[in-house]
């Protein structure tokens, strides 16, 4: 008895379509208390922003109601609200931080 193989089948890999993960935007809210110069050092060490571009985002955030400082993915995102809450906490200023699906 014979036994037939079948070397003309070819398996070709499937390419699973992983989408992207989704990305939240952080964003700081607008009070009348904390100090301009405050939310510039929060932005620039808790985002990496320069001193120009925190300056810059700051003034939206003053100017707007609230500005947004980066895009992440979430749980990046919920770690940086988190820092800059208790931060801000730890220096006795209100100011809110944020995050929203982009």
């Amino acid at each position: 008895m014979a036994i037939r193989q079948r070397e003309d089948t070819v398996l070709e890999a499937k390419r699973s379509k992983t989408k992207p993960p989704p990305m939240f935007k952080v964003l700081l809210l607008n009070d009348d208390y904390t100090p301009m110069d405050f939310v510039v050092a929060v932005l620039q060490r808790f985002f990496g922003l320069s001193r120009e571009r925190a300056t810059q985002v700051m003034l939206k955030v003053h100017r707007d109601g609230m500005g947004i400082c980066g895009v992440f993915p979430r749980d990046v995102a919920a770690t940086k609200v988190e820092q800059v809450k208790s931060y801000a906490k730890q220096h006795q200023h209100p100011l809110q931080c944020v995050m929203e699906e982009n």
